[in-house]
């Protein structure tokens, strides 16, 4: 398969460079100091389940330079979907489909709106990686995972085809039957625990083990979990049960990116995840008191960080 990262930092880097190795044809959409390093030592990847190079790796900052791709992986932040959306389109032929990495549950939708929504599947992702410095990523924990499915849920050739090439890439790939329920769960998981990370400045070790702070987490959870039911999302009965057993098999030091983000000073996806809980509830009248309390506690340090406000 032909295929493009488009943010080829820590998520889309990682997974595309497992496809890079098992010899499909990948190129890494990058830009500065990162598409430097690529383009002249490869993208080193360090993993716990193996560290390897891509090199040569193909890289460039033009996605028109690219031209049509069989499938693009998208890999930047969720807040720069709608533009990056824009961006692409030079790489969008008439069988195309784009693939979103995101956190929440939105991205499917920005790019819908642009591109159509034949070229647009559902899709997620589970892993802790990051990028150490330009040209080096890191995969520190959680086996790596990813889901993409139909928005309409139907069964697709080109959806098993994406699947067979990540299993041929020793990567944990499934179709789930319902990839928005798929999408609301991984939703309900890390809207609640980057929120309660970011506001606590704790790992999940700590947010776990203290009572008071894990009966918060659940209750992030529960408002998630009430706001998908009232949206017509079919999650599983026990999801919060499933999702506090993850949260309980977590590294003890584990973060999230947004709360890293967060801590760092960065523009983070705080809008797109806690801030997404409170806008969509009020659409369709469900209180999520515990998410509204972590958006505004923490939207002064964003917009800070965005540069909308000096203090």
């Amino acid at each position: 398969m032909r295929v493009a990262v488009f943010g080829s930092g820590g998520v889309g880097g990682y997974f595309g460079a497992r496809l890079a190795q098992s010899g499909e044809e990948v190129i890494f959409i990058a830009r500065g100091e990162h598409l430097r390093a690529i383009r002249e030592r490869g993208l080193r990847v360090d993993s716990p389940e193996g560290n390897f190079v891509v090199s040569p790796a193909q890289v460039s900052d033009d996605p028109a330079a690219v031209g049509t791709v069989e499938v693009i992986l998208l890999g930047v932040k969720a807040w720069q979907v709608p533009e990056a959306a824009w961006a692409m389109r030079p790489m969008v032929g008439a069988s195309t489909f784009v693939v979103p990495l995101q956190n929440g549950v939105e991205a499917p939708m920005h790019l819908a709106s642009v591109l159509g929504n034949p070229h647009v599947l559902g899709g997620l992702c589970h892993i802790s990686v990051y990028r150490v410095r330009p040209g080096y990523i890191r995969h520190a924990g959680i086996k790596p995972h990813i889901a993409f499915g139909e928005l309409d849920n139907h069964p697709s050739e080109r959806a098993e085809r994406l699947r067979l090439a990540f299993e041929r890439a020793g990567v944990w790939a499934e179709i789930p039957a319902d990839i928005h329920a798929a999408m609301w769960e991984k939703f309900l998981f890390i809207a609640s625990l980057a929120g309660i990370g970011a506001v606590t400045r704790a790992p999940a070790g700590a947010i776990r083990y203290l009572s008071v702070t894990r009966e918060l987490l659940e209750g992030a959870m529960q408002e998630i979990a009430r706001l998908a039911k009232a949206k017509g999302v079919h999650l599983p009965a026990d999801v919060i049960e499933k999702t506090m057993a993850y949260v309980d098999s977590l590294p003890e030091n584990a973060t999230t990116s947004m709360q890293r983000d967060i801590v760092e000073g960065r523009p983070s996806e705080l809008a797109d995840l806690n801030g997404a809980v409170v806008r969509l509830g009020r659409e369709v009248g469900i209180d999520t008191p515990i998410h509204a309390f972590i958006f505004y506690t923490l939207l002064l340090q964003e917009k800070r960080a965005r540069g909308e406000l000096t203090f």
